[in-house]
């Protein structure tokens, strides 16, 4: 299975999701640069009667490894993490040993952070993995591990499960691996 190359990225992609639960948007622009890749992107919409309003900001390595990320929120919150040599780290705490097993992030509020280990990782149909994710929820901000499970069902298709089983979707991709619809949450327009 092959992704266009990110490279190819250089000018940029622009890639906008719906939300399906709530009111919701997102405008996505990745682009490649000598470093690496950046992802940033504006959120807005309401959800559980709340309206919220976030930006990221990804850092990557070519190969789709996370470096360093922020998330803020416009009325305040923020948070900021880089990955140095395997370890975690925030502006505040410093080291953070509890993450320092975990390679990819998953941000609560947007479906681009599944491509992060569907891009990192080379992919066989009917190959499955489990990895530990850097998880962010989007209403506390505090940050903990969850694990979850990709398998491969077809160069453009993986199943998603949350470790523990309680949620499954079936996420086709696009040639840049970036989520087309996920069943239940987003859609692309």
């Amino acid at each position: 299975m092959s992704f266009r190359p990110a490279a190819e990225l250089a000018g940029g992609r622009n890639v906008r999701w719906q939300a399906l639960e709530g009111d919701g948007l997102e405008h996505l622009t990745l682009r490649a640069g000598t470093n690496g890749l950046r992802a940033d992107s504006v959120l807005i919409g309401e959800r559980d009667g709340q309206h919220y309003g976030a930006t990221y900001r990804i850092d990557c390595d070519p190969d789709f490894t996370v470096r360093a990320f922020e998330v803020a929120t416009t009325d305040g919150r923020r948070l900021a993490m880089t990955r140095r040599d395997g370890l975690w780290h925030d502006s505040e705490r410093g080291h953070l040993p509890a993450f320092d097993g975990c390679v990819d992030i998953d941000l609560s509020g947007t479906p681009f952070t599944n491509t992060l280990p569907i891009r990192r990782c080379a992919w066989q149909p009917g190959q499955q993995r489990r990895i530990a994710m850097l998880f962010v929820p989007f209403d506390s901000f505090e940050p903990f591990v969850t694990e979850q499970v990709y398998t491969c069902l077809a160069p453009n298709l993986f199943r998603f499960e949350t470790a523990d089983g309680s949620f499954t979707a079936e996420l086709p991709v696009d040639e840049d691996g970036l989520v087309m619809d996920y069943p239940s949450l987003f859609q692309r327009l």
